[in-house]
């Protein structure tokens, strides 16, 4: 397969800074990042809750405090290159917006962090569609009764997303993306949403609920969504992160993650 140019990648992230929309399925062949942005003082426990859990929030990269620059994209801007930020304080979402310069400024000594996500191409290069990319909107995210391990004052429930998956390729699903460990492997469910605490998958907790078609059942993954939930359980004071769906595209080609 022919390396993706990361010209497109430096493209797409121009355009982020001017259009707010969800970017699965922009610059195809690059990874994607969620993005956490804490204090410096609750920075160690952020790094020891991915350590934790690595499913859920595979930590990639951290900056030092301050700095909106990453390794995984040198020239991209991690307050202007995201669609869309959501800002925290003391575990709400005060307020969403397409640049975050100046909330950044206000607090120097943030700590980002970016997490593996993104692991559609491989599915799609298998055959197996992204109903979400065929309808063009979010996936699907829920909060789920899966707790998380704590770690200093984080806490919280896994976030999970779900695709549909024909029933007969369930298997073939999970192993294709437990080649990926950094954009969080495996599939954690298959199927009975209810056994999740998901009463209703047409509701998801964030993003757009997607058809499901008969022959097909839902396969949940572990979402870098976590962090929010752990922000809304615990409370930091301050956190920028992305709006679901929105997130930092790196330089970084699927095919590195590979084993």
């Amino acid at each position: 397969m022919m390396r993706p140019d990361p010209a497109s990648a430096a493209a797409a992230r121009l355009v982020c800074r001017s259009t707010v929309a969800p970017t699965a399925g922009t610059a195809p062949g690059f990874t994607q990042r969620n993005m956490t942005s804490l204090p410096r003082d609750w920075a160690r426990d952020f790094l020891l809750y991915g350590q934790r859990n690595p499913k859920p929030c595979p930590v990639l990269d951290v900056t030092d405090p301050g700095s909106h620059r990453t390794a995984l994209a040198p020239d991209a801007g991690l307050r202007t290159d995201i669609p869309l930020y959501g800002i925290w304080r003391d575990g709400g979402l005060a307020d969403e917006m397409a640049d975050a310069t100046d909330a950044g400024d206000a607090h120097p000594d943030l700590v980002t962090f970016l997490i593996g996500c993104s692991f559609e191409t491989p599915l799609q290069a298998a055959g197996i569609e992204m109903r979400h990319l065929a309808q063009g909107c979010n996936v699907p995210m829920y909060l789920t009764n899966r707790a998380c391990r704590l770690a200093g004052r984080l806490s919280g429930q896994m976030v999970v997303s779900m695709r549909p998956v024909p029933a007969d390729r369930v298997a073939e699903g999970a192993t294709i993306t437990g080649r990926f460990p950094a954009i969080h492997g495996a599939s954690v469910h298959i199927g009975a949403p209810e056994t999740l605490g998901i009463a209703d998958r047409s509701c998801p907790d964030f993003s757009d609920a997607v058809e499901i078609r008969d022959g097909e059942v839902p396969a949940f993954w572990a979402c870098g969504v976590t962090p929010q939930a752990a922000a809304m359980a615990s409370k930091p004071p301050f956190a920028i992160t992305h709006v679901p769906g929105h997130m930092v595209i790196t330089d970084i080609p699927d095919s590195p993650w590979q084993a």
